[in-house]
């Protein structure tokens, strides 16, 4: 990625999907609402019926993990876990546990600055209403907000909470997932370009037939201003920012990323997106780096060698990973 995305990084966010090609040049797309956001799939096939069919294949997969993996379904697997396993060990299936494990395994790299007990805060913020927990209400969750307080048994593939109230949501996971899980398919049905994207996480297959597929990334305070734009093939780009759910009151800006330690939103950048092989991993790592800051977050990075980050902080400066610095 180093020196061609050097040379391009200050040339100009959301990846640009191709236009619409005519329909004997078999480009095929759906999109619709769900995981509180959009998501789409936009591919290329030769034969036009197999490439309605991945399409088809790819959203019926987007919905099936939202039904698994959602909190605001009661019928969810992961809400079943979080009625049920303060009271004892709740058995689950490999998908989620392994979803899990990925999750904690990142908790522990970033010394718990990514962390999915965040909804037992989370759940008291209401960014459409203006609403925020109150003193309090915010220091009775924190106590349950952490991590270590889940434990995943291996052998009986089982979930068990610490502490009476504890709460997973894999919303800083899940989306990177899902697109993920997407390529995947796509990959098995022999599709080699496409774009997948549910709301701040993309997936590109391969390029965009002898052409880069191009993310852009927003000014945080101007929706219709793009201030960098990097060339993308066979990669996963996640972007957190500040502007995503928010609401101001007293001239502070409320938002949905939040401070495992405090339970508060994070106010030292205002986005961080995250370039590497994996979407769940570069979905995570967006929300890390935004919890860790500019120097603590660029540490992180560096010891990911095949990640790499641009991150803009609350006065707009932009900072970026060694790979995307342009040469001395």
């Amino acid at each position: 990625m180093g020196s061609t995305v050097a040379a391009l990084l200050m040339t100009g966010l959301a990846l640009v999907a191709v236009p619409a090609l005519p329909a004997a040049a078999q480009w095929h797309r759906e999109e619709a609402p769900l995981m509180g956001t959009s998501v789409s799939v936009e591919l290329w096939h030769e034969d036009g019926e197999a490439g309605r069919a991945a399409v088809r294949a790819v959203m019926a997969e987007y919905h099936r993990i939202n039904a698994r993996m959602s909190t605001y379904r009661e019928d969810s697997e992961i809400s079943h876990v979080n009625r049920e396993a303060h009271a004892g060990p709740v058995a689950v299936s490999e998908e989620l546990f392994g979803l899990l494990v990925r999750a904690l395994e990142i908790s522990r790299l970033s010394d718990g600055a990514f962390d999915i007990t965040f909804d037992s805060v989370g759940q008291h913020y209401d960014f459409r209403g203006g609403q925020r927990p109150d003193a309090a209400t915010l220091a009775s969750e924190l106590e349950v907000l952490d991590y270590r307080l889940v434990e995943l048994d291996e052998t009986t593939r089982s979930v068990r909470f610490l502490a009476r109230g504890v709460r997973l949501n894999l919303g800083g996971i899940g989306k990177g997932y899902a697109v993920e899980r997407g390529a995947q398919i796509l990959r098995e049905r022999g599709v080699a370009h496409a774009l997948l994207n549910a709301g701040g996480d993309s997936r590109v297959i391969g390029d965009r037939r002898g052409q880069p597929w191009w993310t852009g990334i927003r000014d945080p305070r101007d929706p219709d201003r793009v201030v960098v734009r990097l060339p993308l093939q066979d990669e996963a780009v996640s972007t957190s920012g500040d502007y995503e759910r928010y609401f101001e009151s007293a001239g502070l800006r409320f938002h949905h990323i939040l401070d495992p330690a405090s339970g508060l939103p994070v106010g030292g950048l205002r986005s961080v997106t995250v370039i590497g092989p994996d979407a769940v991993l570069t979905d995570a790592l967006s929300t890390t780096l935004f919890v860790l800051g500019v120097e603590q977050g660029m540490a992180l990075i560096g010891q990911l060698p095949a990640y790499e980050a641009v991150l803009i902080d609350h006065e707009g400066r932009m900072a970026v990973s060694a790979g995307l610095a342009p040469p001395p």
